[in-house]
């Protein structure tokens, strides 16, 4: 099969795995949300900073790595394994000694004893990180689709079942632990491989030396992913630490959707290109369009639809992180040009580079958050939407270098992606002002209202234009239908 096909192929299960899983993952979360409070999903959100680093300790960067090489074989496969598995007891026995002083920084004892239950899902998932990156590197992602699925409507109906009988915040932690076993399970089942018992010091030096830049970026990364949560949880209450991550995860469902389908199979993809400039450009550059193509009016659509939609989907005590959620949206536009950008790095062997990118950043955002703070919530979130210009800006500048996609190329390509998508939710959100004012109009009427008119108009004018992201679309169903 040739890379084109592969790509395609890959494109369409990854799409199909990620809605599915995503579909199911967020309809368990609309779920859970009407029956739990904000106060309980608040909880889990403070906690999340601590199990996110002990995931990127033990992957240590070692994954990527094992993508990044041509050849990999039994031995490189079985050192990651086993190098991992001792990692995640390790990182488990940190994490659990250390679960008092976290409980002790928010000042909410429950926590110590949710920490160590929740952070068992590091070591369930350590045994199945190298079988996932064979199955990313062979672009295998109709087997991960049919893996995701089973696990999520399990993990999904005891979550549910236990927020039914009155488990509160343990439900979240329960559903999380037998989701990740579930899926641990079938890993096994399905790949068929074992590892040797084997650890090759050579093998483990060679990826740890290109992943532990990775792991440092990705330990910071995730910090600050979550500062805003760690933030809140802080010097807020746990009920707005609630809304915050609902908005946050409302706003990361479309945008994760897509662009994590398409890293999944960017990352490879590229790394079969890396020495290709042109090619590495050229893809890029249609990936990145594509992606905007479909993120800018899913996020536009929840702008505009955002009070129905937060009412009818979650209920009236989820009304307050409704702005949250419209300012957020702004940074979830430039979330995956971002990703993207810093896999050119990655592809290209400049774990350092990456890395030092990402010390700059968090010490721009470490100034802001400060600077912030006495503005309360809406200041952190501003904030947050200055800073993802300025992460988009100097990712853009220093992987443009690379590949001579210099910053105003860029622009000039996906700017009018953008404005094509921002345009019609204008419209249309003047429409509903004047249709809709102080409406007693069915919220499930005005949803459906902003949802077919605006694409009826988006899809329209791509159609008229003729754009290329729609054109490509077009041609990649028609690829995929004839094969």
């Amino acid at each position: 099969m040739s890379l084109k096909e592969k790509t395609i192929s890959g494109l369409f299960w990854t799409f199909a795995e990620q809605f599915a899983s995503k579909g199911i993952g967020f309809i368990v979360q609309i779920i859970l949300a009407r029956i739990l409070l904000p106060e309980e999903f608040g909880l889990i959100a403070m906690i999340m900073v601590f199990i996110g680093i002990g995931h990127s300790l033990v992957d240590s960067g070692m994954t990527q790595s094992l993508i990044r090489t041509v050849k990999p074989d039994q031995r490189d496969y079985s050192t990651v394994f086993f190098i991992n598995i001792f990692v995640s007891v390790l990182v488990y026995g940190i994490i659990y000694l250390s679960a008092p002083a976290i409980a002790r920084f928010y000042d909410q004892e429950i926590l110590t004893s949710i920490v160590r239950v929740y952070a068992l899902i590091i070591i369930i998932q350590s045994f199945v990180t190298v079988q996932i990156t064979r199955m990313t590197k062979e672009m295998n992602f109709r087997i991960q689709m049919i893996i995701q699925i089973p696990s999520l409507i399990i993990g999904g109906i005891v979550g549910i079942a236990l927020a039914l009988y009155g488990w509160g915040v343990w439900s979240l932690v329960y559903m999380a632990i037998v989701r990740t076993f579930v899926s641990t399970i079938q890993y096994w089942f399905y790949t068929g491989w074992r590892p040797d018992f084997v650890i090759d010091r050579h093998r483990l030096w060679q990826h740890f030396d290109f992943g532990y830049k990775l792991t440092l970026s990705g330990i910071l990364n995730t910090i600050y992913i979550n500062a805003y949560n760690i933030v809140i949880g802080k010097f807020f209450s746990i009920a707005q630490v609630g809304f915050y991550s609902k908005a946050d995860e409302l706003q990361r469902f479309p945008v994760r959707t897509m662009a994590g389908a398409l890293n999944k199979v960017t990352y490879p993809m590229f790394s079969e290109i890396q020495h290709d400039d042109e090619k590495l450009r050229s893809a890029y550059k249609r990936l990145m369009q594509q992606v905007l193509f479909w993120i800018t009016p899913a996020l536009t659509i929840g702008v505009v639809a955002a009070v129905p939609l937060f009412r009818f989907v979650l209920t009236e005590k989820w009304l307050p992180a409704v702005p949250y959620f419209r300012i957020l949206c702004i940074t979830g536009l430039l979330y995956p040009i971002q990703s993207y950008n810093l896999n050119i790095l990655k592809v290209k062997g400049r774990s350092d580079l990456f890395l030092k990118l990402e010390i700059i950043k968090k010490i721009i955002i470490t100034v802001g958050i400060i600077v912030a703070i006495p503005f309360g919530i809406y200041g952190l979130l501003y904030f947050q939407v200055i800073n993802s210009f300025i992460g988009y800006g100097i990712n853009t500048y220093y992987s443009g270098k690379f590949i001579n996609y210099p910053v105003s190329a860029q622009l000039h390509d996906i700017l009018p992606v953008i404005m094509r998508g921002v345009l019609p939710g204008a419209l249309i959100y003047l429409l509903t002002y004047y249709l809709f004012p102080g409406t007693r109009w069915p919220d499930v009427v005005q949803i459906l209202f902003v949802l077919i008119s605006y694409l009826l108009v988006y899809f329209g004018i791509n159609h008229w234009l003729k754009s290329a992201p729609y054109n490509d679309f077009k041609e990649m169903v028609v690829q995929r239908l004839i094969s």
